[in-house]
């Protein structure tokens, strides 16, 4: 009994498996139509810009734009990732509680 189930649960689990490999492959091939997005907006906004000045200011003017965002996420990441705590307090707070109620029981 116990063999099937753990047979059905490896069955489960690799059907679970691919579908967030195709998910994951949408969403990596979202990214990549993102990107190439940014970047052709970013060659418009240029050439706009170029309209009434020298390329060369217009692409600088894009370039110090993207720099200021990418800065500006760097520095709230940063921030973000330095509040993670990987310690798993609660986790670790109920494993401890299970193996002392199993110590009970016997």
């Amino acid at each position: 009994m116990v063999r099937s189930e753990l047979e059905l649960a490896k069955t489960e689990a690799k059907a679970e498996v691919a579908k967030a490999g195709k998910g994951a492959g949408m969403l990596g091939g979202a990214a990549v139509a993102g990107y190439f997005t940014l970047l052709f907006l970013s060659l418009f906004v240029m050439y706009l810009l170029g309209e009434g000045m020298d390329l060369q200011w217009a692409a600088l003017i894009v370039f110090v734009v993207w720099a200021i965002i990418a800065a500006v996420l760097a520095v709230l990441g940063r921030s973000r990732l330095k509040t993670v705590d990987p310690s798993l307090e609660r986790t670790q707070k109920t494993l401890k509680e299970d193996v002392q109620w199993a110590k009970n029981q016997k």
